[in-house]
């Protein structure tokens, strides 16, 4: 287990300098305090490895996926090797973990902590990665139940007479400035005072939510705006109408999940008070 233990640290040792090396003669963003520790000591050594091992260019797919999620939760200005400096973050905690419990494991002599430390450095960067996934799904859940109220409110003002550019102008006043759906709204009405096409901002919109509904949305907006009148109006009432039903099953979802959740904790309470009512009863007869 000594051995082991030095090996590990011994390829962490030799991985530094060289990633150091490296990542001073290219060019890129400068982090400070524990972020900028972290980059140094465990992203740049093991992206370094993991380029070096030619993992990356195996594992494409997965990068490229990965690297499409961080683009969604951090937009598009995210450099392209953010998706590696993730992955190689989460491989390098989980390495470290391993080695720290290794060498805690042969200062003991306890080989079960060789043992677990294994199992963890398999789930911390399963952990890191779901996180990344948890918050694509999050951004997603708060897009399509802004949708049906932002699309309403469209719709009721594009009825009483106002051009549907201004009425998105005023469907962003009514946003909150942290939500994605109007985040992204106001950057798109942005490119379109400065000059970008009607159409193009609107593909580019639907595209950078990343939701299958704004989607849906933007493509019946494009090739309804132009017709105008009452058709367009009624064909925002019926993708009104399917997205707020799909709110309502998104809605109906999330509370049959809080209430699995709440089944556990009552199980656990409801065996805690068997314990404290037989307890007294077993000790007396026993």
């Amino acid at each position: 287990m000594v051995v082991v233990a030095l090996l590990l640290m011994g390829l962490w040792v030799a991985a530094v300098p060289a990633a150091w090396r490296r990542g001073k003669r290219s060019a890129g963003r400068r982090t400070k305090g524990a972020a900028a520790f972290e980059e140094l000591l465990l992203v740049m050594p093991f992206l370094y490895l993991l380029e070096r091992g030619q993992l990356f260019a195996a594992l494409s797919g997965f990068t490229s996926a990965v690297q499409a999620k961080l683009v969604l939760v951090r937009g598009e200005e995210t450099s392209a090797a953010a998706g590696k400096q993730l992955l190689a973050g989460a491989a390098g905690a989980g390495y470290a973990v391993f080695t720290a419990m290794t060498a805690l494991g042969s200062a003991v002599d306890e080989p079960a902590l060789l043992t677990m430390g294994l199992v963890l450095a398999v789930l911390l960067p399963v952990v890191r990665i779901r996180a990344l996934y948890r918050q694509v799904e999050e951004r997603r859940r708060q897009i399509v139940q802004a949708l049906p109220d932002m699309l309403g409110t469209l719709m009721l003002l594009v009825g009483a007479g106002e051009t549907v550019q201004q009425a998105l102008f005023r469907c962003m006043g009514h946003g909150k400035p942290d939500h994605p759906l109007y985040n992204e709204l106001r950057r798109t009405l942005h490119s379109i005072r400065n000059g970008e096409p009607f159409g193009q901002a609107m593909e580019g919109f639907g595209r950078r939510c990343g939701v299958r509904e704004v989607s849906v949305f933007t493509a019946v907006l494009l090739l309804n705006c132009r017709k105008g009148g009452d058709s367009f109006v009624l064909a925002l009432r019926e993708l009104s109408f399917t997205l707020w039903e799909k709110r309502k099953a998104v809605a109906r979802t999330r509370g049959e999940e809080a209430s699995s959740k709440l089944a556990f904790p009552l199980v656990g309470i409801f065996m805690l008070l068997m314990i404290l009512v037989g307890a007294p009863a077993l000790l007396s007869l026993s």
